[in-house]
This record gives C-alpha cells, sequence and structure tokens, in this order.
C-alpha cells in the first residue's frame, strides 16, 4: 500500500528512549508506504537515533532545543539523562517547547499529529486545523484505567479525594474494566505508580497530562494488537464516545541485516541450545544495591549461564564494585554482569539463550513476547505492573518472581526458584507457560500480522482527515 506523498504526519513522542524508539520504528513503517514525516526531536538525543531513520528521504527530524529547568544536570534532556524521581523535570522541559513545537507545525503543515505526554497538542493542532492522534508507546491494557470519569477526580487533587477515589486511584483502574476483578495491587504497586499522581512542584501531575490528552484528542492509538488486547481496545473506545482507535501492532524492529557483535556470539556460542540466561531491565531502571546483589546472586544459584545487561546500582559508579564479595571469581566463564549496550533483539532471537529475565517496559516485552525465551519478569514501576500482570495472569505466557507485599523486596532464593519454573521440565505452570508463549509468538510473527495493521491504521488516518 503506497499512499500520496502529500500525506504528513508529525510525531512528538515524550523525551524518553523508550517512546522515541517506537514512533521512530512507526514512523519508518509509514514512510515505506510513502508517508512524509516530520519527527520532533531534542537536539542532542537525535544523533543517538540518525542510523535508525530508514527513509531519510521522507523522515525529516526536527529538532528542538530543550530549555534549561531548574533541578536538571546542565545539557539533560531527555529522561535517560536523570534519576527516575527527577523525570518530572524533564516533563517541565517538553513543556517549555510548546513555542518551537508550535512554530515548527505552522511551518511544516502536517495533516495529523501524534504525540502522548504533551497535552497541550490537540489545543495548539486545532488552532491549525491538524489532527491530533494520542498514540500510546505501551498497549491498551497499561492504558485502560485512563478513562474520561477519572478526570474529576484527579484534578480534584489527591489530597481532598476521598478514601473510596484515593482506592479507585491506586489501582488505576474502574472496576468496569475487562478482568479487573483480578487484579488487587500490593502495597509496593500502588507506590510503583504513585509517581503518576503527584503535583511536582504544583504542576500538572502525570495521570492529568494522559486524561487530558486522550480526552482531547481527536483519535486513540496504542501499540497493541487485537488478538490479545482487542477487549481492552474495544472498552476504551466505548469509554471515549466511540473515538476512534488505531492499534499499531508490536512495532517490531527488523535485525535480518545486522549482526550480532563478536563479542556475543562467540560467547553465546560456547553454551548448549537454550541455555543461557539473559538478564536486562532497560536503559533507566537503577536498582538498589541489595537488590542488584541478591538478583545476581539468584541467576548464580540457577546453575545456568547467564549474561546480565545492568546500570551500575544506586550508590555505585561501576557494576564492578557492586558485585558481591567473590562472585567475579564464582561464574568465571559461565556469567556475564555487563553495563554497556547490548543488541538485546539480537540476544533473545540467538540459539542458545533460552530464558529472559525483564522489568516489563513495553519494548522489551514485545521483544520477548515474540522471541522463543522462557519468561521471568520483575517489574519495578509505573506500566511495569500492569504488563506484568496481563502476562502472567492474562495471557499465561510468563512467570514474575515472588516478593513481599509491603516493600517489594525479592530474594536470590526467588529468582533461582523464578528462571527454574519456566526453564525446567516437568512442572505443569511451567508447561502451560510455555505452550502459551510458543503459539502467541507464532501468532505475532504470523505472515502479513504487521503489514495489516500498519494498513489499517493508515486507513483509519485518511478517514479521520475527511471526517
Amino acid at each position: 500500500m503506497v499512499m500520496d506523498s502529500k500525506f504528513h504526519v508529525a510525531m512528538f513522542p515524550w523525551f524518553a528512549m523508550g517512546h522515541i524508539t517506537p514512533y521512530l520504528t512507526l514512523s519508518n513503517k509509514f514512510a515505506e508506504r510513502g508517508i512524509r514525516i516530520s519527527f520532533l526531536i531534542p537536539i542532542k538525543t537525535q544523533s543517538k537515533f540518525n542510523h535508525l531513520n530508514l527513509h531519510p528521504h521522507l523522515i525529516q527530524f526536527i529538532p528542538l532545543i530543550v530549555p534549561h529547568v531548574d533541578g536538571l544536570p546542565l545539557g539533560a534532556e531527555s529522561s535517560s539523562d536523570v534519576p527516575v524521581e527527577k523525570t518530572y523535570l524533564i516533563q517541565q522541559a517538553l513543556d517549555l517547547t510548546q513555542d518551537q513545537v508550535q512554530i515548527a507545525l505552522e511551518k511544516f503543515k502536517p495533516d495529523i499529529i501524534f504525540f502522548d505526554f504533551a497535552h497541550w497538542i490537540p489545543t495548539v493542532a486545532r488552532s491549525l486545523g491538524i489532527k491530533s492522534v494520542f498514540v500510546s508507546t505501551s498497549g491498551a491494557v497499561t492504558n485502560v484505567g485512563l478513562v474520561p470519569s477519572m478526570l474529576p477526580i484527579v484534578e480534584k487533587g489527591i489530597e481532598h479525594c476521598t478514601v473510596q477515589e484515593l482506592q479507585q486511584l491506586a489501582k488505576i483502574i474502574p472496576e468496569t474494566y475487562p478482568g479487573s476483578s483480578s487484579i488487587k495491587p500490593p502495597p509496593y504497586e500502588i507506590k510503583g505508580t504513585s509517581f503518576a499522581l503527584i503535583k511536582f512542584d504544583n504542576r500538572i501531575p502525570l495521570i492529568n497530562r494522559l486524561l487530558i490528552a486522550m480526552k482531547e484528542s481527536d483519535a486513540l492509538g496504542f501499540r497493541a494488537c487485537h488478538e490479545t488486547e482487542g477487549p481492552f481496545a474495544d472498552f476504551l473506545k466505548n469509554q471515549y464516545n466511540n473515538k476512534p482507535v488505531l492499534l499499531t501492532g508490536p512495532l517490531l524492529t527488523r535485525t535480518s541485516n545486522t549482526i550480532l557483535e563478536e563479542q556475543w556470539a562467540k560467547w553465546l556460542g560456547g553454551f548448549e541450545k537454550g541455555s543461557v540466561v539473559y538478564c536486562a531491565f532497560g536503559s533507566e531502571c537503577v536498582l538498589q544495591k541489595d537488590q542488584f546483589q541478591e538478583l545476581v546472586l539468584g541467576l548464580e544459584q540457577t546453575g545456568l549461564p547467564f549474561l546480565v545487561r545492568l546500570r551500575p546500582p544506586v550508590g555505585a559508579d561501576t557494576l564492578e564494585e557492586a558485585l558481591p564479595e567473590g562472585f567475579e571469581e564464582r561464574v568465571r566463564g559461565k556469567g556475564v554482569v555487563h553495563g554497556g549496550w547490548v543488541q538485546q533483539e539480537l540476544i533473545l532471537s540467538h540459539p542458545s539463550v533460552g530464558c529472559f529475565v525483564g522489568h516489563c517496559g513495553s519494548g522489551s516485552m514485545w521483544e520477548s513476547l515474540v522471541s522463543t525465551c522462557q519468561l521471568v519478569l520483575v517489574p519495578h514501576f509505573g506500566d511495569q505492573f500492569l504488563n506484568t500482570h496481563f502476562m502472567t495472569k492474562g495471557l499465561k505466557v510468563a512467570v514474575d518472581v515472588e516478593r513481599r507485599e509491603e516493600d517489594g523486596w525479592f530474594t536470590r532464593e526467588g529468582v533461582r526458584k523464578a528462571v527454574k519454573l519456566v526453564m525446567d521440565e516437568g512442572s505443569e505452570l511451567g508447561e502451560e507457560v510455555r505452550a502459551n508463549h510458543l503459539k502467541l509468538s507464532r501468532i505475532l510473527l504470523s505472515e502479513g500480522l504487521e503489514a495489516f495493521y500498519i494498513n489499517n491504521c493508515i486507513l483509519k488516518l485518511h478517514d479521520l482527515l475527511t471526517t
């Protein structure tokens, strides 16, 4: 399906790697079909994505100068430049680019703009005759609690809410949402999502941003498939008065022409098929030192070879200084803890890798679903908890590590037990999870599925422009 080159989409994702990457992946898939893209991106961050722009004749990066905000490190312009507890400052910086964004839209005149955290985009776009589409890089299931009826509650302010309202907010889901009765979040999950409700520096909370963005946009979009999240997408469409809902499919990157780095190809090649455990928690997650140590000790105790890709824990400058005493000597030749970037998708597809221990961020979730690896989940904040519930209780394609309810603490024994459950033969739950995962991965990788979702998105955008 090749579209008229006059069809023009602007992209304005939240300033985070996990949001910019899928937006650019979607841009590439649109550009394959002849659609012109104007991609708004922080000026220094652009250099990290130039190589991923596969159609530079159709995808133009529009650099934004991110204003400095008190409290931000000098030069910080994306969430990866700050600790998680400081990301609200990046949100403030995002808002300060509004004038630049408006000037760019006036200059390049797109037909439609895709956005997520910038709740003011619909107002700006409407004034210029541009359609706005709220596009979440996570699935419909993680947004299903963001319904219009919640907006008056959150606008009231958390300090003025009744107990019943706080309970509703804590779950971030209405009782009527599909499958909600099975989800009763423990205290550590409530704490892990509470940042979305806080008025940092007396400014708009994240949940308000999302609710306003969804309410005011002309259409909604989610990184999801009907095969897995159809009821959730239908629920949101109903809640937003039959507003158009676009599902992008899994938005997988293509690696057929990419070769795994020799260092990892050689190391992984030294082990039996499906025997290696790969562990990674994304580009922004930083563990406490004691939890970091419990994690790597748990992997050691599985007796399986493992490759860990993590950032140094809180209080440590390097991974090496944070490792338990004697750990490196004990696992030499069988276990590696690495702090640099790796080609995760290629590692997950390597024949030697049989298990993935991850945090269930949206990008990692999709990469793991289409792999043959068994899945062990250790979520840490935000939508990762809902993703994990969906993967373990809904789809039943993964297991999670047992944790202490009050604070989310996990032990080395919990890590060992979860990995062995999915890796060892004979466990009834492990067999069920493996079978479900295999079946779903075949569906997601089936011929024509990606093209169906992208083409359907484009058709809905054309319909949106004619209404």
